[in-house]
């Protein structure tokens, strides 16, 4: 019985170590064909037209990418003014007592977006400097077409503003209305604090502020034409690709089959419905939209010049989740101050994101840390980089040219944002907020910047139209010996000692020796 038993046991032993042993080979050869040798994990990649660019052709991306930003720069010193302004100049009479102002703005649509309400202070005499705490008091009424005046959340609002005076008054935003519910509002404004000062203050003046409607029709063909031009980029962009395994991707081709969507949504195709629906809904999009793209952006750059010195493997834990955290806390403090902001302006027009200081100061700091250690471990992974890779073929060219671009790219940024905020770019103007000297140019550079950027990225990173029989003719030898010169033939040729496209060669070579030994 044991003899039977015992000769039944050992073929079947047999099927399951013979079956164990080909799962082993399988899972090998899976794991050989995924994973490349270190010697050619540079060149196993699907192939870039980068690599086929001459000098003179590096050049004419440059120009042309200069080009179109600057057509973006001249539509927006040739297009309308951003701000319509209308001054509702109000005459104290030499008043010792200040009465309540009431204001009724200009006729409004829902190409104004927005409504913003300034008032100056001007004194009698230019030399007095002056500093102190004024309480006001605002009622906002939104006029409809019978003319009744039904309040604006139903509510009197009390703030407190700071006045500051050296030789000329600081603007002080009485009321800011994100959308537009009504064809005109009028607002009562009064000051408790400015009787004592009536013999100093000669007046003051009022300011209704609104986006230009043609500015907004503007905005609304600008974007819409980068969205077609984006949509047609991704499809172009993803078209070349698709002969090539995913696993053969560079590491930025397939940031870019990620970026290139999130631009999409960037240009925002939904910024039509802010005319559409009087809501905050759209511009709370919009801004998200704007956050998760600018993250999404500057995350690309930590993986890239840190996933371009490691490949092959890169693990979640130790790769992937420092850059996510520092990424994401900045992408979570835009994101809480821009929710913060619009929240209470739905239901306080008078707020203001500096009223709240304590939080909005702590806000602040945590922001400026958490930036200053991206910059700084940004800084880290390209030095780290360039010092390790600047001898490699063809991965000094990727690093040369993005770090080329990208400098190029920041050092324009850095320039728009000086013109649109001013000297202020570091103090208060952390969320978007009206500057009297915010003009259409910055706004739509920073647009076509972006956008152009990515197109140019874009078209280094895809392949060439023949890159695909190219790599195929280098892997068949019956085809490349037909290519080869006699020297080639005799001496080796420069493919064979470093190939570029799939590591095929280099695969069969190690095998042969492997069946050698």
């Amino acid at each position: 019985m044991e003899a039977d038993f015992a000769a039944f046991g050992s073929p079947l032993c047999g099927e399951v170590k013979r079956f164990c042993r080909r799962v082993r080979e399988t899972y090998r050869e899976i794991k050989e064909d995924l994973t490349p040798y270190k010697d050619d994990r540079y060149y196993r990649l699907a192939p870039m037209r980068l690599y086929t660019l001459s000098k003179r052709h590096f050049v004419l991306v440059f120009v042309v990418f200069f080009l179109c930003f600057g057509l973006t720069v001249f539509i927006g010193i040739a297009g309308p003014n951003v701000i319509e302004t209308s001054v509702a100049r109000t005459d104290l009479n030499n008043s010792l007592k200040l009465k309540p102002f009431n204001l009724s703005s200009p006729p409004l649509s829902t190409y104004n977006q927005q409504l913003w309400l300034t008032c100056v202070a001007e004194l009698d005499q230019r030399d007095v400097s002056l500093k102190t705490n004024v309480t006001m008091t605002v009622k906002v009424l939104g006029v409809v077409k019978d003319g009744s005046t039904p309040y604006v959340n139903n509510q009197v609002h009390n703030r407190t503003r700071l006045l500051s005076c050296a030789q000329k008054c600081s603007e002080i935003i009485v009321a800011h209305l994100g959308y537009l519910n009504y064809t005109q509002y009028n607002i009562f404004v009064s000051f408790e604090d400015l009787n004592k000062l009536m013999r100093i203050i000669q007046n003051i003046t009022f300011t209704w502020k609104t986006y230009n409607p043609t500015f907004s029709q503007v905005e609304i063909w600008f974007r819409f034409v980068f969205v077609v031009l984006t949509f047609m980029v991704t499809c172009l962009f993803a078209h070349s690709l698709r002969k090539f395994s995913m696993r053969d991707w560079g590491i930025e081709q397939k940031w870019m089959s990620i970026l290139l969507p999130l631009l999409l949504l960037y240009n925002d195709p939904f910024f039509p419905l802010s005319f559409l629906v009087n809501s905050w809904f759209p511009g709370m999009l919009d801004d998200l939209f704007q956050s998760l793209f600018l993250c999404a952006l500057l995350l690309f750059w930590l993986c890239v010049y840190h996933g371009i010195r490691v490949q092959g493997e890169r693990k979640c834990l130790t790769f992937y989740l420092p850059k996510f955290f520092i990424v994401g806390l900045l992408w979570l403090a835009s994101v809480t101050l821009g929710i913060w902001q619009t929240v209470n302006e739905v239901h306080d027009p008078t707020y203001q994101y500096r009223v709240d200081t304590g939080n909005f100061q702590g806000m602040k700091i945590f922001f400026l840390v958490v930036a200053t250690t991206y910059i700084l471990y940004l800084l880290f992974l390209i030095v780290r980089a360039c010092s390790e890779l600047h001898n490699m073929p063809y991965v000094d060219l990727r690093l040369k040219f993005l770090t080329a671009l990208t400098f190029v790219v920041l050092v324009i940024s850095i320039v728009i944002l000086y013109l649109r905020f001013g000297a202020q770019v570091l103090q208060d103007n952390f969320v978007a907020e009206l500057s009297t000297h915010y003009q259409n140019y910055p706004f739509l550079s920073f647009y076509g910047l972006l956008n152009f950027y990515l197109y140019t990225l874009a078209f280094v990173y895809s392949p060439s139209k023949n890159a695909l029989y190219e790599s195929q003719l280098k892997d068949n030898p019956a085809f490349s010996m037909l290519n080869d010169s006699d020297d080639d033939v005799i001496y080796g040729s420069d493919y064979e000692e470093m190939p570029l496209q799939n590591g095929q060669a280099i695969r069969a070579k190690y095998k042969e020796e492997s069946d050698s030994d």
